[in-house]
């Protein structure tokens, strides 16, 4: 048979139905409803997906949010930080300006062997704006944000984070250079103004004692002969017992009687730098003492071969004799 036959009855009294469908058709029905319930299944699993997708896209853009908050913040971090370096540098320009020393205008020339952060600017290597490689269209390694966008790095269609990560890397990588170069530059500024310290504290600044300046530096006619001769050093005329006192930091190297100067005492203030105290009353130090500026370290006296109370009192610089007076500040 071709055909099914369905066959209603609905009671007794009333009449029975019979509907005959082909076999055909039948099949046909059956293959339709397949197809339909497929393709609803197909449209389901496709909405599913929409909705995860959509679910997914929207933690992704919140993530993204996230990410350019921390890239802008880190951004404004880096320029903080150099501008802090900045700051740091200009500040060990003065220091050097106020203390003369090399790195600094004051000294100029070929003196200036400061490393500044410019240089390492110059030499910080730069990255193609493609981001791809290549020779053209190179943009430089420091960029802030606002730079990054005159670079167009920010496009209509927000920041291309990649080469902006690849853009900070650079720059840390380079801030850290410059930090390098500027704690080496400190740390050589610290060293200079501990040596001119050094050299400060042992640079005969004072008045050895004090009195009356009764015969200077240089060509005078001699009180025992009363020829024309060198004298090396100055004399100051005192009362008898008067302090004399270490006109710098220094080691006691000599104290003893030597010659026409009687009680004699002499300081090695290092950097080549000696001086000696003759004529003294006493002397109240010994060899191999430290003595400190303002010390007391004798007493005035009228030892050895003088004409009265006084203290003879030279300097010599690297075994030369030189005029006391163009080292007193005091």
């Amino acid at each position: 048979m071709d055909r099914y036959s369905l066959i209603v009855v609905s009671d007794g009294t009333s009449p029975i139905r019979r509907l005959d469908v082909a076999k055909r058709s039948v099949r046909h029905a059956v293959i339709g409803a397949g197809v339909a319930a497929l393709l609803l299944l197909g449209l389901l699993v496709d909405y599913v997906r929409v909705r995860i997708d959509h679910v997914e896209l929207g933690q992704l853009r919140a993530l993204a949010q996230e990410q350019q908050a921390r890239i802008d913040g880190f951004e404004d971090s880096v320029g903080a930080l150099e501008e802090k370096l900045s700051l740091v540098a200009e500040f060990e320009r003065k220091v050097r300006v106020i203390a003369n020393l090399p790195g600094s205008v004051a000294t100029g020339g070929a003196e200036v062997t400061e490393v500044e952060a410019d240089e390492l600017e110059s030499a910080t290597p730069v990255v193609p704006a493609d981001g791809q490689g290549g020779e053209e269209e190179f943009v430089p390694a420091v960029l802030d944000g606002r730079s990054a966008r005159r670079s167009g790095l920010h496009g209509p269609e927000g920041p291309r984070q990649g080469e902006r990560f690849g853009l900070l890397r650079r720059e840390t990588e380079r801030l850290g250079l410059v930090a390098d170069a500027r704690a080496l530059s400190l740390k050589d500024l610290v060293d200079e103004l501990e040596d001119k310290h050094h050299r400060l504290a042992s640079s005969p600044a004072i008045w050895p004692a004090r009195g009356w300046l009764t015969s200077g530096f240089g060509k005078r006619i001699s009180p025992f002969t009363g020829r024309r001769q060198f004298h090396a050093g100055i004399d100051i005329a005192s009362a008898r017992g008067t302090s004399v006192v270490a006109p710098a930091r220094g080691r006691v190297e000599f104290v003893g009687t030597k010659g026409p100067l009687g009680n004699t005492l002499s300081i090695d203030h290092g950097y080549g730098i000696r001086t000696k105290y003759g004529h003294n009353e006493k002397i109240l130090v010994k060899r191999g003492d430290v003595v400190e500026r303002g010390q007391e370290i004798a007493l005035v006296g009228n030892t050895g071969r003088s004409t009265g109370p006084h203290l003879h009192y030279p300097v010599e610089v690297n075994g030369k004799a030189v005029n006391p007076i163009d080292f007193i500040f005091d």
